[in-house]
């Protein structure tokens, strides 16, 4: 029988492993958007919503409210892994108050960059998060 006190350090022991793995891998950018995302909730009636489910098996929904042709309120949901949260919580903030125009040019790359980089194998949720992005915006030259 495990007792309270071998379990939580049992617990203790994981999370630490975890946090190294992170910051071995993952740059300080990254890390700190997973753990404290911006705009991760739904908006009500949004102007457009853009929705992808990756080739990974992550889903990204990115919702807008536009006026005058500036984004004023951005949201995302994902069920996707911390590099999923960190995309869309970083692209967040790059799209909020930028005109559809700014927006229009925003890359997996300047993405990446602004991330200050993500290991080869998670770059994918780069390109989920501006897909789904560029696919609202689409909705919305549309209307």
């Amino acid at each position: 029988m495990i007792k309270d006190k071998d379990f939580n350090k049992m617990v203790n022991d994981i999370q630490k492993k975890i946090e190294h793995y992170e910051e071995t891998d993952f740059s300080k950018k990254v890390i700190d958007e997973y753990r404290n995302p911006n705009n991760f909730y739904a908006i009500e009636n949004p102007d457009v919503t853009g929705e992808i489910k990756g080739p990974c098996g992550d889903t990204m929904k990115i919702m807008l409210n536009v006026e005058n042709d500036i984004v004023v309120d951005i949201g995302f949901l994902t069920d996707g892994c911390c590099t999923s949260i960190a995309c869309g919580s970083m692209l967040t903030k790059m799209v909020q108050g930028k005109t559809l125009k700014e927006v229009s040019i925003i890359t997996s790359e300047k993405l990446n960059d602004a991330l200050d980089g993500l290991p080869e194998n998670h770059v994918h949720c780069t390109v989920l998060a501006v897909n789904t992005l560029k696919k609202a915006l689409n909705k919305f030259d549309r209307r």
